[in-house]
C-alpha cells in the first residue's frame, strides 16, 4: 500500500471518529435537553394540578354565597348596598377565577383573581359585621350552616393555596437554576409562574369566622 493510500485511510478514519465523537455529543445534549423538558412539564402539571384543588375549593365558596344573601336580606332589608356589593364582588371572583383557571400561573390572571378575592373578602366581612346587629339572624340555622361551611371553605382554600404557592417555587427555582434557564425559553416555559397571594390573608380568613 502506497503512503498515499495510507495517510487517505488515516484521514478516513480520524473523519469517522470525529463523526462519531460529535454524533455521540449530539445524542447526549439531546437526551440532556429531553430530561430538562420532561421535568419543567412534571413541574409544571404538579404546578396546575395544584391550582385545581384551589378552583374546587372557590367554586364552593362561591356556591354559598348567594345562599348565604338569600338567608340574610329577609333580616337586614336596609342594607340591600351591602348586598349588592357582595353579589357584585362575588361575580367578580368568579371572572378571576376563570381567568386564572385558564392559565394558572400567569402573572396577570394571578394577580386579577387575588385582588377579587380580597375585595370579596372585604364584603364578606362587612357583612357578617352588620349581621351582629339582627339577634334573629344570628339565631337562624340556616346561617349558622353556612357560616360553620364558609368557614371550613376558607381553611381548605388556605391549605390548598399554601400547596399550589409550594409548587410554584419548585417550578420556578427549578426554571431559574443552571442549566434549566437556558432551555425553558426555547421550551416555551419562558416565565416564571405567579404565586396566589392576598392582600391580608389573616383578615380573609377570619372574615366569615363569625360565631352564631
Amino acid at each position: 500500500m502506497s503512503v498515499e493510500s495510507l495517510m487517505l485511510a488515516e484521514l478516513g478514519s480520524a473523519v469517522l471518529i470525529a463523526l462519531l465523537v460529535i454524533g455521540g455529543i449530539a445524542v447526549l445534549a439531546l437526551m440532556f435537553g429531553v430530561g430538562i423538558y420532561n421535568k419543567l412539564v412534571m413541574l409544571r402539571n404538579r404546578l396546575e394540578n395544584a391550582f385545581a384543588q384551589i378552583e374546587v375549593q372557590l367554586k364552593r365558596r362561591y356556591d354559598l354565597i348567594p345562599n348565604l344573601v338569600e338567608t340574610v336580606k329577609g333580616y337586614m332589608k336596609h342594607e340591600r348596598e351591602t348586598l349588592e356589593a357582595v353579589i357584585a364582588a362575588r361575580n367578580s371572583a368568579v371572572g378571576g377565577l376563570q381567568a386564572a383557571a385558564a392559565n394558572p400561573g400567569d402573572p396577570a390572571a394571578m394577580q386579577q383573581l387575588a385582588s377579587a378575592e380580597t375585595a370579596l373578602s372585604g364584603t364578606l366581612g362587612r357583612l357578617f359585621a352588620l349581621s351582629e346587629a339582627y339577634p334573629d339572624l344570628k339565631a337562624n340555622q340556616n346561617m349558622a350552616q353556612l357560616t360553620e361551611e364558609l368557614t371550613s371553605t376558607e381553611n381548605k382554600v388556605a391549605f390548598a393555596r399554601q400547596a399550589y404557592n409550594d409548587s410554584v417555587m419548585q417550578f420556578n427555582t427549578y426554571r431559574q437554576s443552571f442549566p434549566p434557564v437556558f432551555f425553558a425559553g426555547l421550551f416555551g416555559f419562558g416565565q416564571d409562574a405567579e404565586l396566589l397571594e392576598f392582600a391580608d390573608s389573616k383578615q380573609i380568613a377570619e372574615a366569615p369566622k363569625v360565631s352564631f
